[in-house]
């Protein structure tokens, strides 16, 4: 059998990649043959990941167990056999890889690149997965430099069941429909290892090993939308597609708490609450087919999250298929705060879910779309790709009052994959190092590329011959783009590099088989724009005339000081308490350091921390700013209003907001 060569040299013979394709009314079936690696992940000896580290998820392919060509002593499958129903997930092949990127072999042109053999974690250990995080390398309470990766169980690879064996064929009996009896298959959720549709599973970044992490009993089949880690409160944060609430997870994988946007987080912008109907997947019922994601439980879609992010002190989260980007705060002890905030509505040509966000360094938003999902019975398809869109958008500076939102209402958006329109997103996105002129990753530099999955990345007929020097057209994988080439640069995707997922390249239709990406980018002492950065402040002081007549007590206590990098420099969001009931929703502020400027808006929105704006300090310094607290409706009527007097000592943060990029 002719075999091209692959993306990673792979210690195993060549075999047929993902799906059944029909063409010409004959089924091409995908077995895998040859010396295939086990059910274990494989050993390392020292870690398996390093800074740069890639994590890609997709579908681990099929095969017929027990099947012997048509010429062998058992002559192949009987007449009359539909070879779909005889194919089963390849529980020995990967669903999870994680990729040594460090070298891309030269400039970029638009070419698949060759990279070393990745490491490898079986359907057969964790099922289908697509959302992915990495911890923050803390070990006993001590920070070893090296993660470990979480991946969470999934239905965006499709639903497959079976019924036990009937034809004393060695093999279960594949069904469409729920029937009594119906069991997920092997491979779908990890069933063998004690998963389920709500299971989260951990990769030790040292051994690879693979363990449970967390399970989440009460999802049916719908799976995770996607996993966020918060590094301050050591916490992880999971979506439910079959409830809509977004789980809260410690380190020790229990389950905390939850957030129901449907609930708390729709009336914060003016909708009516939505509560989850109850809907559920019963395999075993009637009403359930594999081919219809229609029943197969998912939350309604006005309160389906999707894709979730930590960033500067909030949970950013996407909401239904015209996705909308929300956020939440995340509170000192880590739980969710009350104050739910729509961010925009996501502007693309197709109303698609954003199944991923992400952050870099210089404040701008990341949002990969994916297309509706599907389930084609010969594992073609699970996606409908083509028209999903990698784009980014900015925070307005300075803020438009004009304008709802805070991000640029028109985002900027990155050509991906070659065939026509450039949007070949399968929903995932990150931030990567830079790659200098040669593609070797220069980590000086934190987020300077964008990493995406996408299907047939490099298939364009019309450019056949150009991109015939650089592979094989059937790349299901990741694109690696430089991040300043938004369009129009870069189209057609020649200032790229491209990695498959899988290093098979026989199924140029194959639609959805790949899944989410995540980088491993440690970027200590760097900070970034509106990334939390760590400080502290000083117990408040009085001036001489305080307490005020009566002897109220002092108006206002500080609950926390949150810092970020802006563009502007450095800012503080104080979150203050007015505890003596003095009424006060405004606030002045002055520097009582000398050299030192400090600046807040002449507004401010109720149930959101004073924001001031510090310049001109020695990172690490201990600033004095001077507040009065007052109401606004006071200082309108003119003349003399009540101000409530007090000196905040800030502990500014050991982070200098220069060089944000680096």
């Amino acid at each position: 059998m002719f075999c091209d060569r692959g993306s990673f040299v792979a210690s195993r013979a060549c075999s047929v990649r993902r799906a059944i394709t029909a063409s010409g009314g004959i089924l091409a079936l995908a077995l895998s043959t040859g010396l295939l690696l086990g059910g274990t992940a494989r050993a390392q000896e020292t870690q398996i990941i390093y800074p740069g580290s890639m994590a890609v998820t997709g579908f681990p392919g099929t095969v017929i167990p027990d099947f012997e060509p048509p010429d062998s002593e058992k002559g192949g499958l009987p007449p009359g056999v539909d070879p779909a129903d005889e194919t089963f997930i390849d529980t020995s092949q990967a669903s999870l890889r994680i990729f040594d990127v460090s070298r891309l072999g030269g400039p970029a042109s638009g070419q698949l690149v060759y990279t070393p053999p990745p490491f490898e974690v079986t359907a057969g250990q964790i099922g289908e997965v697509f959302g992915l995080t990495y911890d923050d390398g803390i070990r006993d309470g001590v920070p070893s430099g090296i993660p470990n990766l979480y991946a969470a169980a999934t239905s965006l690879h499709g639903i497959e069941i079976v019924t036990p064996d009937a034809d004393d064929d060695g093999r279960p009996e594949r069904q469409r429909r729920g029937t009594a009896g119906a069991t997920f298959m092997d491979g779908q959720f990890g069933t063998e290892n004690g998963g389920g549709p709500g299971t989260i599973w951990k990769i030790d970044g040292i051994t690879g090993a693979v363990s449970k992490f967390a399970d989440i009993d009460s999802n049916s089949g719908p799976g995770i939308g996607n996993l966020a880690f918060d590094p301050t409160h050591r916490e992880v944060f999971a979506s439910d597609l079959d409830t809509g609430l977004i789980h809260r997870i410690d380190i020790e994988g229990n389950l905390i708490d939850t957030f129901d946007h449907g609930i708390a987080g729709r009336p914060a912008h003016g909708l009516s609450p939505v509560a989850d109907d109850g809907a559920v997947m019963d395999i075993q019922a009637a009403a359930f087919d594999s081919e219809d994601p229609e029943t197969w439980g998912y939350t309604q879609d006005a309160r389906r999250v999707w894709a979730v992010a930590y960033h500067g002190g909030r949970l950013y989260y996407s909401v239904g298929e015209k996705a909308e980007i929300w956020s939440v705060g995340i509170a000192s002890d880590g739980s969710f705060g009350g104050d739910p905030r729509w961010e925009l509505t996501v502007k693309a040509d197709q109303d698609y879910a954003v199944t991923e966000i992400s952050f870099d360094n210089k404040g701008f938003m990341y949002l990969a779309q994916r297309g509706p999902v599907e389930n084609r019975y010969d594992y073609s398809r699970f996606a409908d790709s083509g028209k999903g869109e990698i784009i980014r958008y900015q925070r307005e500076d300075p803020a438009d009052p004009a304008t709802e939102s805070v991000w640029v209402e028109v985002p900027q958006e990155y050509a991906i994959g070659f065939p026509q329109g450039n949007r070949q997103s399968a929903g995932g996105v990150d931030l990567q190092y830079r790659y200098d002129a040669e593609g070797n990753l220069d980590s000086s530099v934190c987020t300077d590329t964008v990493v995406n999955t996408g299907d047939k990345l490099r298939d364009n007929p019309e450019l056949a011959e150009r991109l015939a020097a650089g592979g094989p057209f059937a790349v299901h994988g990741v694109q690696l783009t430089p991040s300043a080439l938004v369009k129009p640069a870069n189209v057609p995707p020649f200032g790229s590099w491209f990695v498959d997922f899988d290093g098979y390249f026989e199924d140029p239709d194959v639609q959805g088989h790949v899944g989410d990406v995540r980088v491993w980018r440690p970027c200590e002492g760097r900070a970034g724009y509106y990334e939390e950065i760590p400080g502290g402040f000083l117990p408040p002081f009085y001036p001489p005339d305080f307490p005020p007549p009566g002897n109220l007590p002092p108006c206002l206590d500080v609950e926390d000081v949150q810092y970020f990098c802006t563009p502007h420099g450095l800012q503080a969001d104080l979150y203050l308490n007015d505890h003596a009931g003095f009424g006060g929703d405004s606030v002045k502020v002055q520097s009582k350091t000398p050299g030192v400027a400090v600046t807040s808006p002449m507004s401010h929105a109720p149930g959101k921390p004073y924001t001031i704006d510090i310049t001109g300090h020695t990172p690490g310094d201990t600033v004095n700013v001077g507040l009065c607290f007052y109401r606004k409706s006071d200082q309108d009527k003119g003349g003399y209003y009540p101000c409530c007097k007090m000196t905040l000592p800030l502990r500014t943060p050991a982070v200098s907001c220069e060089g944000r990029d680096r």
